[in-house]
This record gives structure tokens, C-alpha cells and sequence, in this order.
């Protein structure tokens, strides 16, 4: 199989599918497709011959590489006509994107304190963010949370110092011993879960808590040929314009 390079367009799966959902109390879209890419396989070969891996920011647990330039041009391609009727966001209105390769490879004892609970990725009401996954049912999927004490599932630049303020007065980034997210807890309630299932891409917005749900027995696999392989893409709107 050839590599998905600039001269190389990436091909839509015969047997894609998909599902939406609103969840929680605050009616959060949640997109859900299945069969992706047609040959996903390419990616992660691709992945592995490259093997240009570097440490994370310090919200992802774990290692990123850039992915193949087409790939985010891809998804909008694709799936911008259901991102638009899901999310409200059209093609024109889109400002750019970016997409890594991501890996979790950090034990939990290794942990940053913020790691360990559910995060956002932008504050800016029609920002998307995506995980494809290039790895199996075993390696854990994603949640979308709710904070108890503020009720909050989406967190925007208005919510965001009142959501700072109740969440560290209420001690959430003093739990030990430090683990990983992977259901609810005394701070945070799990309002979806979505499974990991090879050429799986979520699609969901990109303030909305979130975490990879990792379980106590994770094993940490550092090779993208078996261990939590994931495309994570992030879709940046213009502004913050309403659709």
C-alpha cells in the first residue's frame, strides 16, 4: 500500500457509518462514525516508519507525531457536510485544523496532577476535537464528563474561571495515589463513553470535559503497531461565529 503523501488522496471506506447523539444535560453533539479511511492500515505503517514520536504537551499523557498533511484535509473533505448539520459548522467558517499522532505511554505514578482529570482543548464555543482510532477495543476509549459541583459540561470562556476556582478549592487535583480517568468519581460524572474500535473517529467539541479512558491494567505499549494508537485532530473555527 502506497503512503497517504501530498500526491496520494485518502479514500473514503465503502462500509463507513455513522451515528449522533446528544448527551448529557447540556445536549452536547457527539458524533460517532465507523470505517473511516479505506486502507487505515497505511496510517499506521506510516506511523511506523516514520517514528519521529516526541514528548506531549503537558495535557496528553503520552507521545505525538505530526500526521500526514492530507490527513486533516481529509476529514474535512469527508465528514464536513455531517460536521456542519451536527455541529453548525461549515466548511467556509473553518480556520484551520491540525492533526498528531498520540500515544499513552505515561504511568500513572509519572503523572502530571492536570492529567489525571478530564480537560478541554479550546474554550471557544465551535472548536472540534477528533480521535481516530488505530488500535483495538482493549486500549481504552473515550469519556465526556460532568463536573458535580458546578454542573458543568461544557466549559467556555465564561464558565472557565468560576469551573477553576470550585474545582481546585474542592481539592480535584489532590487525589493520590495519581490514576488515570476511567469512569466517574467523587468529582466528575461520566455522561458518554465511546469504545475504541479500529478506524473509530469521535468527533466532539473541543470545550466539552473529556478524558481516554484508562484502565488500571493499561499496559502502556510504546510500539503504534499494538499499543493506544490514536489520530487526535483538533478543527479550529473562525472566532466564534454562530452558524
Amino acid at each position: 500500500m502506497a503512503y497517504m503523501t501530498d500526491t496520494i488522496k485518502p479514500q473514503l471506506h465503502s462500509n463507513f457509518v455513522y451515528k449522533n447523539y446528544l448527551v448529557g444535560t447540556e445536549k452536547v453533539p457527539l458524533l460517532v462514525v465507523d470505517n473511516f479511511i479505506k486502507d487505515a492500515e497505511t496510517l499506521v505503517k506510516y506511523c511506523i516508519d516514520i517514528n519521529a514520536f516526541n514528548n506531549a504537551d503537558s495535557f496528553y499523557p503520552g507521545l505525538r507525531m505530526p500526521a500526514p498533511e492530507l490527513y486533516i484535509h481529509a476529514i474535512r473533505h469527508y465528514l464536513g457536510d455531517l460536521i456542519e448539520g451536527m455541529f453548525g459548522l461549515k466548511k467556509e467558517s473553518w480556520r484551520g485544523g491540525r492533526s498528531v499522532y498520540s500515544m499513552v505511554v505515561t504511568k500513572p505514578e509519572n503523572m502530571k496532577e492536570q492529567q489525571c482529570v478530564p480537560h478541554v482543548d479550546s474554550f471557544k464555543q465551535n472548536d472540534l476535537a477528533c480521535v481516530h482510532y488505530l488500535c483495538d477495543t482493549t486500549k481504552g476509549g473515550t469519556s465526556l464528563y460532568r463536573h458535580k459541583k458546578t454542573g458543568y459540561e461544557i466549559i467556555d470562556e465564561e464558565r472557565m474561571t468560576r469551573y477553576t476556582q470550585v474545582a481546585l478549592e474542592e481539592g480535584i487535583l489532590e487525589v493520590s495515589p495519581k490514576a488515570y480517568m476511567n469512569g466517574s468519581n467523587n468529582f466528575f460524572e461520566q455522561i458518554a463513553c465511546v469504545d475504541a474500535l479500529f478506524n473509530r473517529i469521535v468527533i466532539y467539541p473541543a470545550n466539552v470535559l473529556h478524558s481516554g479512558n484508562i484502565a488500571s491494567n493499561f499496559d502502556f505499549d510504546p510500539h503504534p503497531s499494538t499499543g493506544r494508537l490514536t489520530l487526535n485532530s483538533f478543527i479550529y473555527s473562525k472566532s466564534s461565529e454562530v452558524v
